[in-house]
């Protein structure tokens, strides 16, 4: 950044009674003063430390600047606070509260690595640092849970695995058109798992995957991971595996049949389903017709596809038709497959549209995280950017459960950076200890230090 003073103020001369000049000339002051919250979530999850610990370095270590916790930290708490890009890096490299959170004197440290050294970095971790890193991911999740709720208090766990679109616009690796999206892109795998019907899915894996990937494909590697060590932190816990249409095929439905789990698992239409569906899409007509609106009416059949070797299965049916205003009524016939034995239209809309729920979740990666800025021209440094900020998703996640029973227990990860994280800061550094001078007007002050006491932080 230039030093010079007439490049960094600026002079209203008639805006206020007096000439009013504002000057960028306040090297101890940061925007991000509320992210040592962050710090204090990663503290007490151990992500990131287990993160850097899953990266093999090859790098001389006499030529070393920036250790790998470092760089993992610097990138990760960058993604958090709102700055996705890695050429956001020369920017920050010198602010004290990034500085900080890395672990460095806020003050007189050194100053954070550049972009390049950060490029270097992305395009350096290989496919088994990278394994390494999601399983990490998971663990430390899982981990968390057993810990905050008791090993053998949770009775039901619930998975949710969902594809996503990735837009790519360059020449990325693996970057391939795909029809239902209309574009070119990646079409990751986004995993979530809720404890005891929590309101909250947290999320525990997030898969680049070619664009023109099926959408089952590596559900069942993920899926047998991800059982085994549930199974082993919750042993009292029942399974639900819940899934879109995407997903239904005989190899997965074996896997999770000998895994004596629960499933409820969306399929397609086919013409002996509809057939199956006939009569009671006549019912749900002469009803919609009847009361001038929307009906539908739920059933079931013992059902076995060609692939499924004959082995017939339970499958719902929701039969019903949309009625809207100026338009003709329009059938709507969905199927589900399951092992559970409620009634259909229990399983239908009180369990299987639940799973709509994680579509807000992947709205925030997208939306408050920009998890899909993934333009690095190599496959894997682009896996390495979306684990990095669904690890940054991890902790705005661990943020907003250290919030609840406040006004921010149910905010967005957007909401939650301006309230919380986007605070302005003069930073003091000493010998004895570092002094951060907020401003005292701020207007979630009290949330602030609720959460922070909440946290581990305690009155000063």
């Amino acid at each position: 950044m230039r030093d010079d003073s007439t490049a960094q103020s600026v002079l209203f001369p008639d805006l206020f009674r007096c000439p009013l000049v504002a000057k960028f000339d306040q090297r101890h002051g940061s925007s991000d003063g509320g992210a040592i919250l962050l710090k204090a979530c990663d503290d007490r999850l151990g992500l990131t430390e287990r993160l850097a610990n899953s990266i093999v370095d090859g790098r001389q270590a006499g030529k070393v600047d920036h250790t790998i916790a470092d760089l993992v930290r610097q990138r990760l708490y960058a993604i958090a606070c709102g700055y996705p890009d890695g050429n956001d890096a020369a920017r920050l490299a010198e602010d004290p509260i990034q500085k900080l959170l890395v672990g460095r004197d806020p003050v007189s440290g050194a100053a954070l690595a550049s972009q390049p050294t950060l490029s270097r970095f992305e395009n350096a971790v290989d496919v088994a640092s990278l394994y390494r890193m999601g399983v990490a991911l998971a663990e430390c999740v899982i981990e968390r849970h057993r810990k905050r709720l008791g090993r053998g208090k949770v009775k039901h766990i619930t998975i949710d695995m969902d594809p996503t679109d990735d837009p790519t616009h360059g020449a990325q690796q693996l970057s391939f058109f795909n029809g239902h999206y209309d574009t070119w892109c990646y079409l990751p795998m986004a995993g979530f798992v809720t404890f005891n019907h929590e309101p909250e899915q947290y999320l525990f894996c997030y898969v680049l995957r070619p664009g023109n990937a099926p959408a089952k494909q590596g559900a069942i590697g993920i899926l047998d991971r991800m059982i085994e060590r549930l199974r082993a932190a919750f042993p009292k816990a029942r399974i639900l595996v819940r899934l879109d249409g995407g997903f239904a095929g005989p190899a997965l439905l074996s896997f999770l049949e000998e895994a004596q789990v629960d499933y409820i698992i969306g399929m397609a239409e086919n013409k002996v389903l509809k057939r199956r569906a006939r009569r009671l899409m006549g019912r749900a007509r002469r009803l919609s017709k009847r009361r001038g609106k929307t009906a539908n009416l739920f059933g079931e059949t013992r059902y076995a596809a060609g692939s499924w070797k004959a082995r017939k299965r339970r499958v719902l049916i929701k039969a019903e038709v949309v009625r809207l205003e100026g338009r003709e009524p329009k059938d709507n016939a969905r199927f589900v497959v399951t092992n559970l034995t409620a009634s259909p239209r229990h399983l239908y809309k009180r369990v299987y549209c639940a799973r709509g729920e994680i579509e807000n979740r992947i709205k925030e990666l997208h939306h408050g995280l920009e998890i899909d800025r993934t333009s690095c021209t190599d496959f894997l440094a682009n896996q390495l950017r979306v684990l990095l900020t669904a690890a940054a998703y991890v902790l705005m996640q661990e943020l907003r459960l250290s919030a609840r029973g406040g006004e921010c227990a149910r905010a967005q990860v957007s909401t939650l950076r301006e309230r919380l994280l986007k605070l302005g800061v003069w930073v003091e550094s000493s010998v004895r200890r570092i002094v951060l001078h907020l401003p005292l007007s701020f207007a979630y002050r009290d949330e602030w230090l609720r959460i922070a006491r909440s946290v581990g932080a305690a009155p000063a």
